[in-house]
């Protein structure tokens, strides 16, 4: 559902000639239809994280959510406007 919503935000925003950017901080949404600016699959995913570290779909989520929080710096970075 929230993959399916911001597609449909997307879509509904820039047919109105909106500036959209998308952020995808769902380590588990590896693949979205949509080109997001920043992407947290690029830091962690849960898969990796489950592969690695022997856990299940909820344990690889919580340790990816961890992951982000221990790296903000990585996120902000991403989130500042280009100089």
């Amino acid at each position: 559902g929230k993959t399916t919503y911001c597609e449909a935000m997307r879509r509904h925003l820039a047919a109105r000639g909106r500036d959209v950017v998308i952020i995808n901080l769902d380590p588990a949404n590896e693949k979205p239809p949509y080109e997001a600016e920043v992407d947290v699959s690029e830091l962690v995913t849960v898969d990796d994280a489950a592969a690695e570290y022997g856990l299940g779909p909820n344990g690889g989520t919580l340790f990816c959510v961890e992951y982000l929080a221990a790296n903000l710096d990585w996120l902000q970075a991403r989130l500042r406007p280009p100089a």
